[in-house]
């Protein structure tokens, strides 16, 4: 009698399992199939596809670099100066097609250390000209996932709002990158585990 009790109890079990498997994986999967990744960096250790441009390129002396961890994270970091009209440094991705156009925008998990920042995208393979910036506050030592809706990137020039130009396209984008300016004198750093583009 002990031995049939078991049996019904194991089988029971299982059926309650299944279900809830059955019930669960759907919408896993809607998740994934909701999210594109687009940097991984823990299944990664190559960062050639980004590059530094910094105020250096106007006179200034602000330096960063951008590398990936031993923890397989990408870093970014270095020293923003104010001096020779400097203030600013930012890491980008080299040109090329994201494929976007089915996508709402971006999410990136990320800590920082309590400075503003910026999340620049472009939609050309040009080193200058419009960039699409959302701003975002970092906590310190606290990680964060950011939610880049791309009806909110702001048209920008050189730091610059423009008007009348059209809201981003997102088949269009070729770079992503990320800016720290805005006055924010000294060491900096940004750690980012990895980026996605969600519908």
């Amino acid at each position: 009698m002990n031995y049939l009790r078991f049996n019904i109890q194991l089988i029971s079990i299982i059926i309650v399992s299944l279900i809830q498997v059955s019930w669960v994986l759907p919408i896993l999967n809607a998740m994934e199939q909701n999210e594109m990744v687009i940097f991984d960096f823990k299944n990664s250790d190559k960062n050639e596809n980004w590059i530094i441009v910094n105020d250096g390129v106007m006179g200034g002396l602000s330096k960063s670099e951008f590398f990936i961890s031993d923890s397989n994270t990408a870093i970014f970091r270095g020293t923003v100066s104010l001096e020779n009209n400097g203030g600013f440094t930012s890491t980008r991705t080299r040109p090329r097609l994201f494929k976007l156009d089915e996508f709402k925008g971006i999410l990136i998990r990320l800590k920082g250390d309590g400075k503003k920042y910026q999340f620049r995208i472009r939609t050309n393979d040009r080193f200058d000209g419009v960039a699409y910036r959302y701003q975002f506050t970092t906590e310190i030592s606290q990680w964060m996932t950011i939610k880049v809706p791309f009806n909110e990137c702001v048209p920008v020039f050189r730091g610059r709002i423009l008007n009348n130009v059209a809201p981003i396209s997102p088949k269009m984008i070729q770079q992503i990158g990320f800016l720290i300016a805005d006055n924010q004198e000294g060491q900096f750093q940004l750690e980012i585990e990895w980026i996605k583009a969600y519908k």
